[in-house]
């Protein structure tokens, strides 16, 4: 339907996977079996409801009428009633136990606790795969010299590789909390309208051994071993920004990647994937723009303050619950998954088929080289009994002179052949050799990586495999 609004976090970012978990059959056919559940928990525990109606549930898991569900809920402008209304025709015999003693957050924060665990469990399996092709990319490019930036000026040089494991640090702290959070989520379970159990109270009467017991046998029928001790109607909503801050922070991550990509190629140091019948630009037809790496920043901005919503909703409740959040969850849980689903599948792309230009990593290192072998020249000359201040002096003097040549006049770096020309920095050829040496320049770098990636990289990589074929984007 080409007439009505579509989100282009389905029709263009996210992935078919992630769009599934947050679409309505599987909102509604969990709601289904979480009623199924509830009606066989409490058969179990001896209320009056028949094998007939259980298997007459089981029979209807997913055959949703959502025709009848959408006219029934204007009419009763109630959403879990109106499909426990057309659950109930497809059930005739069992429609009179369907969401017994239940209310409506029943089902509608067991789902959504459940979509937040699968949608977890898949933001891992992604967040894994980039952190494997940072990790690949690190070790191909971890002995190749380029220059290092500070405030984007030209700084000390390191490697292609060592930058990557700084990406990979951020991933791997984002993974960490990731699993704290998907370890802490614990099932809502059924405690009634404020929370108190009392409508389970008056069905099991009174027994308050069966009111527990109906609650762990549900959550162990929907895969849960923890369930939250307490609530009022709903499960906390400060739960939604504990792990919309995963999301945020693998956004804050990927944007930072996104940045340094840009960067690198404005350099001509690094171009992402680029098909062969890929436009860049529709008046500049030389153009290779970074668009995928343009459409995470974009993406990680607005996952960074969709974080946001959670947080104010969660600060918003009133009492035992509040029905401002429903509206606004609808919009910020699935959004923040689909959008993270999103960047993460760009960035393993960009990682795995990016390429690197070690020539022009080169060039612009030896535009900055003379600059940078200052300080090995300075040491050089000292060890041999030269004056330390006068020598600096005579440093500074030729930079500045230099500098002023390739800013002002357009000129090549010639600090080199200055000094040469001066007799105060007499050295054989071995030492001018010595001391313009790039692998002089780039510290532990090399090491640092090899270490990265043995010590902290791998043993993540070894218990969390990562599994499935490279996510396809779409644009």
């Amino acid at each position: 339907m080409n007439d009505v609004y579509t989100s282009p976090l389905s029709a263009r970012y996210a992935g078919r996977e992630m769009q599934k978990i947050w679409s309505p059959d599987f909102k509604f056919s969990t709601w289904r079996r979480l009623w199924l559940a509830l009606a066989e928990a409490e058969q179990e525990l001896g209320l009056p409801i028949t094998d007939e109606q259980l298997d007459e549930m089981r029979a209807h898991l997913t055959d949703i009428d959502y025709e009848t569900a959408a006219a029934r809920e204007k009419e009763v402008r109630h959403d879990v009633m109106a499909h426990v209304f057309t659950f109930g025709k497809a059930c005739p015999k069992a429609a009179g136990i369907i969401h017994l003693g239940a209310t409506s957050c029943y089902v509608g924060d067991n789902t959504d606790i459940i979509c937040l665990r699968e949608s977890l469990r898949l933001i891992k399996k992604k967040l894994v795969r980039v952190i494997d092709a940072a990790a690949s990319f690190a070790e191909k490019w971890k002995d190749v010299p380029c220059l290092g930036f500070t405030h984007f000026q030209a700084a000390q040089p390191t490697t292609v590789g060592k930058r990557a494991t700084l990406w990979l640090r951020d991933l791997l702290s984002d993974l960490e909390r990731l699993d704290f959070e998907e370890e802490h989520l614990s099932f809502f379970g059924c405690k009634g309208a404020t929370g108190t159990g009392a409508s389970f109270l008056a069905l099991f009467d009174g027994d308050r051994e069966k009111v527990l017991e109906l609650e762990r046998r549900i959550a162990r029928k929907m895969g849960f071993e923890k369930i939250t001790p307490v609530s009022g109607q709903t499960y906390s909503r400060k739960t939604d920004y504990q792990i919309l801050a995963v999301l945020s922070g693998i956004a804050q991550s990927l944007h930072k990647f996104s940045n340094d990509t840009r960067l690198l190629s404005h350099l001509k140091e690094f171009d992402e994937p680029f098909e062969a019948g890929q436009i860049g630009s529709s008046a500049m037809a030389y153009k290779r723009n970074p668009m995928r790496s343009e459409r995470i920043a974009a993406l990680a901005r607005y996952i960074i303050t969709d974080a946001q919503n959670a947080a104010f909703t969660a600060a918003g409740q009133w009492l035992e619950r509040t029905l401002d959040d429903s509206a606004n969850r609808r919009l910020s849980l699935p959004e923040a998954f689909l959008a993270a689903d999103g960047i993460l599948s760009l960035a393993e792309n960009i990682l795995r088929h990016g390429k690197i230009y070690p020539a022009r990593c080169r060039r612009h290192l030896e535009e900055e080289l003379p600059f940078l072998a200052t300080e090995n020249i300075l040491m050089a000359l000292v060890a041999r009994g030269g004056d330390r201040q006068a020598l600096h002096e005579k440093i500074r003097v030729h930079s500045v002179a230099a500098a002023q040549n390739v800013k002002e006049n357009g000129g090549e770096n010639d600090l080199l052949s200055r000094l040469r020309s001066d007799p105060a920095f007499a050295l054989s050829e071995a030492e001018w050799a010595a001391a313009l040496d790039v692998r002089g320049f780039i510290g532990m770098a090399p090491e640092q990586t090899e270490a990265f990636l043995k010590d902290w990289v791998a043993p993540v990589l070894e218990a969390n495999r990562a599994e499935g074929d490279e996510s396809e984007i779409t644009v």
